[in-house]
């Protein structure tokens, strides 16, 4: 075995292993943790295949922004473990269900059929000049200029919807308005009263 396949196959390990705790770990806590390290073996694969770009944004964007703003949520949160794990048993055989049906989906879609290594190529090495960032640019925004701009679409509704939703007006909430703050004086604002001091008497002893 070739030392780049021994490194392929511990990482793959890793990662299926990680990705196993993400979803049995009964610690919100830990489950997060998890899936850091499954995005870290995800990237080191990325790097065997030359996807320097790729493996470099999965660690920063995710691994150093988003899970470690869903560390602090959960974290934060004080979530009631006793509680999470009452209705286990309950929702148990559907959740096997759907789990043997992606299991099915996932079978069919990327079998031997499709992605055999009879159908796959071998990688093509590249000289020290090849940028992977300018390739993958290049199919971005050539072959698929037209997914990526509706993907760009649906995430710009998905935000003026989530802003939307946040700054509905609520009965029991207190809103700002900017407008008035801006406009208020100092008189209106701090208000001095004159007060005579007060001497203590010494105490009787």
């Amino acid at each position: 075995m070739e030392p780049v396949q021994f490194v392929f196959y511990a990482f793959a390990t890793v990662l299926v292993l990680a990705s196993l705790a993400v979803i049995t770990a009964r610690n919100p806590v830990y489950s997060v943790l998890f899936l850091v390290l499954a995005f870290f073996t995800s990237a080191a694969i990325w790097l065997l295949l030359e996807a320097e770009f790729l493996a470099i944004t999965l660690v920063l964007v995710y691994v150093g922004a988003v899970m470690v703003l869903f560390l602090f949520v959960v974290m934060m949160l004080d979530i009631n473990l006793d509680q999470l794990r009452e209705g286990f048993a309950k929702y148990l055989p559907v959740g096997a269900l759907v789990g043997f049906i992606i299991l099915v989906q996932m079978v069919i879609v990327l079998g031997p059929e499709q992605f055999g290594l009879d159908r796959v190529a071998d990688p093509v090495k590249h000289g020290p000049d090849y940028s992977n960032t300018k390739e993958l640019g290049n199919v971005l925004y050539t072959d698929y200029v037209f997914p990526f701009e509706l993907a760009s679409v649906i995430l710009l509704v998905a935000i003026v919807a989530a802003i939307a939703l946040t700054l509905r007006r609520r009965p029991e909430n207190k809103a700002m308005n900017a407008a008035d703050q801006i406009k208020v004086k100092r008189a209106e604002r701090i208000k001095l009263i004159a007060m005579a001091p007060e001497k203590d008497e010494p105490a009787e002893g």
